[in-house]
């Protein structure tokens, strides 16, 4: 028997071992853990920093209403599983462009009502299963356009309650999955710049996108106006350089009907076409004012056309006729001078008689 089990010594350093295991990955004193759902609830404990010895297979964390002010290189590193982590209402300030690293399956991200004034375009570099990001109530005066390659399968983000004037229109149309979009309480500049929203935001509706709203804060003749209600003549000043962004809206409204079309279930066409959803009215004006400016330029053209063959041929006319005038003033130039010559010589003759 004493053969056949381990030495004494042996399972008491196993044991020691396993406790030890068990103790370093135990759940923190300052929160609450559910094993069987993967939860850590870390919520309201006036903490400072991210509790260690979390379980890495912990897959929720929730540390909102603490007192953390920032969060430095691979913060969540203990916790590579985790795919929802809540971090609002805290002090936030900072966040270092490494401090999400090794998070690939993340999906769910609050850092709304922190104090954050800008985000790092590399933060969010290595997550690319994110769905639902939440910013609001921060103090951004920016949004990173290179960030957007990281946000392709993002579904919701909230951007509300910050200090945004303008948006770049390359970082929204990166943004091929989104469903709803918070914008409101931003002090936004309805100026040339934000002619890019206004058409995307035109496109993000026509194919059913939510968004809550766009108050333009500068400037002032267009305060507390609605930037989805702002028609385009407001722009005119706008359009001579904008009309690339207009055209290539509408064709991609076009390319999204075609598609739609050419979609139909089981690879056939369905017994009825769906109705085809109105344009907004701004961008029906919009292709309207295209189209008049169209016409007066091409009548323009034509006029200045008219003009320069009507001035060639005038040219050409006079400088015919001016030649021809030349011409017969040398011929009766000539004929003067025989007759004068006839008359000298008439007398000769006679007096020779």
């Amino acid at each position: 028997l004493n053969g056949l089990c381990p030495p004494v010594s042996t399972v008491v350093l196993v044991c020691a071992l396993l406790s030890l295991f068990s103790l370093s990955h135990a759940c923190p004193k300052e929160c609450n853990c559910n094993s069987n759902t993967k939860v850590v609830d870390c919520r309201g404990r006036g903490l400072y920093d991210i509790p260690r010895r979390l379980h890495p297979d912990t897959q929720e964390l929730y540390l909102q209403d603490n007192r953390i002010r920032g969060l430095g290189s691979m913060a969540f590193r203990e916790i590579p599983l985790v795919r929802i982590l809540d971090l609002s209402n805290n002090s936030i300030t900072s966040v270092s462009p490494t401090a999400l690293l090794g998070l690939r399956t993340l999906q769910h991200l609050s850092l709304a009502y922190n104090s954050l004034r800008e985000l790092d375009k590399r933060l969010l570099g290595p997550i690319r299963s994110l769905s639902h990001l939440d910013l609001s109530h921060n103090s951004l005066w920016g949004f990173p356009g290179a960030i957007g390659d990281s946000l392709r399968n993002l579904s919701h983000l909230g951007l509300a309650h910050n200090r945004l004037t303008r948006l770049d229109r390359s970082l929204l149309e990166a943004l091929t999955h989104l469903d709803s979009l918070t914008l409101r309480s931003n002090p936004w500049r309805c100026d040339c710049q934000l002619m890019g929203l206004k058409l995307w935001l035109e496109t993000y509706l026509f194919k059913g996108g939510v968004v809550d709203e766009v108050l333009c804060s500068q400037p002032e003749d267009m305060k507390d106006k609605d930037l989805q209600k702002v028609p385009y003549q407001l722009f005119h000043t706008c359009m001579t350089t904008s009309y690339h962004y207009l055209f290539a809206n509408i064709h991609h409204l076009e390319n999204e009907r075609l598609l739609r079309g050419a979609g139909g279930g089981g690879g056939g066409l369905p017994e009825c076409e769906p109705k085809q959803r109105h344009r907004p009215v701004n961008l029906r004006h919009a292709i309207a004012t295209v189209i008049i400016t169209g016409v007066v330029c091409g009548i323009v053209f034509l006029m200045m056309l008219v003009a320069a063959v009507y001035g060639c041929a005038y040219a050409a006319i006079m400088a015919k006729y001016q030649r021809e005038l030349k011409k017969n003033e040398e011929l009766a130039a000539a004929q003067r001078a025989d007759h004068a010559k006839a008359d000298e010589k008439e007398p000769l003759e006679n007096a020779i008689a």
